[in-house]
């Protein structure tokens, strides 16, 4: 079971007067290739707000910037129009003295990544669970025009209480998206990650074709493929040999790696990570609902099998008369036979 506890966060002493809008920092809480996550405060709501900077110095190239500050946009505009309780809320985005900035939900926890890479294992029923609220979200997504095209384990946040959140809508497809793949034609798949992981890339993404919301369903399916054996679907550190598997090879199965997953779980997967398109699950939510259905069946089966005594009793209750009649029949029947045999035994014998 996991420490419920809030995380003591130390406050950083250059940070406490620093403002970002009308947000005060006080500690970093992480920091990547294009900028970093700040514990804040927001004074007029009166809360603690997590604040993604595009960077708090200088970013070399002024096209370069003007790109990473399109995608911090088009991140506010795809999850800003969002509103569900497994994806991230986002408060406020602006880009004032020099710094972009997203303010959004403090989300306390760790991300699927971090918990993976520590040795964390998830059951197939945890798994079947989180997988499930993913795929919720991502119709959610989808039915309101915005497309993640990036899901993988850094993107889904497990909250204490191992309910997800899907962060990051950084180079999702969204109606009022500003960055247009087709304004940037000379943009590869791998720059600056705009277009995808490459691990959990769909095949059409590998193979540069049109992206939609079946992207988000092969994703998923890659997530959760690993969550349940542990390994990637496809590993290698040669890019095109990587995009080649995920293009054209079929990884195993997950029971066959493993006898404790249910084919059943396996099934999923593997259908939500079919090749084509068109052989995925119709939707994020047609995905959820098969693994809904799994887990009820699940339930049903646990509840057929763990049955208290006294319903057992009952039951037992219950056929007793129906066994007695049975039981006082078979002897009617055992004696009418005998009498019969006896009859006609003294029929025999007797003279007429």
């Amino acid at each position: 079971m996991q420490n419920t506890t809030p995380p003591t966060i130390p406050t950083s002493p250059g940070l406490t007067k620093r403002r970002v809008g009308r947000f005060y920092l006080t500690s970093e809480l992480g920091k990547g290739s294009n900028g970093a996550v700040f514990l804040g405060h927001d004074p007029v709501i009166d809360r603690d707000v997590a604040i993604k900077t595009l960077s708090l110095t200088s970013t070399p190239g002024l096209a370069e910037k003007k790109q990473r500050e399109q995608q911090f946009i088009n991140e506010a505009r795809a999850a800003g129009r969002l509103s569900h309780p497994n994806i991230v809320t986002i408060y406020d985005a602006s880009s004032e003295g020099g710094t972009t900035f997203i303010a959004m939900e403090f989300l306390q926890g760790q991300d699927l990544r971090e918990a993976l890479a520590s040795g964390r294992r998830f059951e197939s029923l945890e798994t079947a669970n989180i997988v499930s609220k993913v795929a919720g979200a991502l119709a959610y997504a989808h039915e309101n025009g915005v497309i993640h095209r990036d899901i993988k384990p850094a993107n889904i946040f497990i909250l204490p209480n191992n309910q997800p959140k899907v962060v990051d809508f950084g180079i999702a497809r969204a109606p009022n998206r500003i960055l247009s793949d087709q304004a940037n034609p000379e943009q590869t798949l791998f720059n600056n990650n705009i277009l995808g992981t490459p691990n959990y890339m769909s095949p059409e993404q590998a193979l540069g074709q049109q992206v939609t919301a079946a992207t988000d369903v092969y994703s998923l399916g890659a997530v959760m493929y690993e969550m349940l054996t542990q390994q990637k679907p496809f590993q290698g550190q040669n890019i095109d040999k990587l995009l080649q598997q995920i293009a054209h090879k079929t990884p195993k199965f997950p029971s066959e790696l493993s006898s404790n997953i249910p084919v059943a779980l396996s099934n999923i997967v593997m259908k939500a990570m079919q090749k084509d398109p068109a052989d995925r699950y119709a939707s994020a939510a047609e995905m959820g609902e098969a693994l809904d259905k799994f887990l009820e069946r699940d339930k049903r089966l646990k509840r057929k099998r763990g049955r208290p005594s006294d319903s057992l009793a009952t039951d037992i209750q219950e056929q007793a008369p129906e066994r007695g009649t049975l039981f006082w029949l078979s002897c009617a029947a055992v004696v009418v036979a005998v009498l019969a045999v006896t009859a006609n035994f003294w029929l025999k014998i007797v003279p007429h």
